[in-house]
C-alpha cells in the first residue's frame, strides 16, 4: 500500500496519523520528491475506474494560477494526465493506493469504512 502525500499538507498529516494510530503498514511516498508518472496515473484511472478530474488538487495555488477550472473541460484525457504527471502540486492528496482501492483525499469516514 502506497501513501502518497505532501509533508506540509495538514490533511496529509491527519491521514498519516490515522494510518499510524491503527498500525497500518504503508510505503510513504512524498509527492514533491516522487511525483506520480504518466503511466501510473493512467493505470489508476483504468484499474480503479476513476474520473481524471478527481485527481486534481482544485484548492491548490498552482491549479488556480493555471486557471485549470476552465481549461480542463477543453482538454482530452491524455493532456490531463500529462499535466498531473508534470507537477505533484496539481495532484489531490493524500492518495492511498491499495490492491483494490484508490482513496483520493482524506475523508475519515471513507477511510474507516475501507479499513473495517
Amino acid at each position: 500500500m502506497y501513501f502518497i502525500n505532501y509533508s506540509k499538507c495538514s490533511t496529509c498529516k491527519k491521514a498519516k496519523k490515522f494510518l499510524d494510530d491503527r498500525n497500518i503498514d504503508y510505503i510513504d511516498r512524498q509527492i514533491k520528491i516522487d511525483n506520480p508518472k504518466y503511466e501510473e496515473i493512467k493505470c489508476w484511472i483504468n484499474k480503479y475506474n476513476i474520473n481524471i478530474k478527481k485527481l486534481f488538487n482544485t484548492s491548490g495555488i498552482l491549479y488556480r494560477e493555471m486557471n485549470l477550472k476552465d481549461k480542463l473541460n477543453n482538454m482530452n484525457d491524455d493532456d490531463m494526465i500529462e499535466l498531473l504527471a508534470k507537477d505533484g502540486m496539481l495532484v489531490k492528496r493524500p492518495l492511498l493506493i491499495t490492491d483494490d482501492k484508490l482513496l483520493i483525499g482524506f475523508k475519515e469516514k471513507e477511510w474507516i469504512e475501507y479499513f473495517k
